[in-house]
């Protein structure tokens, strides 16, 4: 397996979503729309990061901060890649690019429905937080 990373660009946005529509455990919505995304890379330059095996698309993960907390979104592995290290290479960068901007600390939203995701951030040494609520208003 040579899997090749980069930096998320605009450029990579219909494999990107193709993955994500395909992965389990992903919601996508209005706010990823193709504008959207693009708009949040631009705001956050260098923190999502793709991986691609022979030029095809094979993880993602999308990764922002507001400036003082990081935010991890929509990371997913094809099928075909997973338990291979590469959803934990894409974190790793995402983290080190958080980092390099001196953001001390990331969240991550994971559905309850998905037993596979939160297990596999369990393992990553993600902790469950039982004491915050996540509430959501549409504008």
């Amino acid at each position: 397996m040579a899997v090749d990373f980069s930096c998320m660009s605009p450029g990579d946005y219909d494999a990107v979503i193709e993955l994500w529509r395909t992965a389990e455990g992903i919601g996508l919505s209005d706010a990823d729309s193709q504008e959207a995304i693009a708009r949040y890379l631009q705001r956050n330059p260098g923190l999502s990061f793709i991986a691609r095996d022979a030029g095809r698309m094979v993880g993602a993960a999308l990764c922002g901060h507001d400036g003082r907390r990081g935010y991890l979104h929509h990371l997913a592995v094809a099928r075909s890649h997973r338990y291979r290290g590469v959803g934990t290479a894409l974190v790793d960068r995402c983290l080190a690019a958080l980092r390099a901007a001196g953001i001390p600390k990331c969240h991550l939203f994971v559905f309850q429905q998905n037993p596979g995701g939160q297990a596999f951030w369990q393992r990553s040494g993600w902790q469950k937080r039982e004491d915050l609520v996540l509430m959501s208003r549409n504008l």
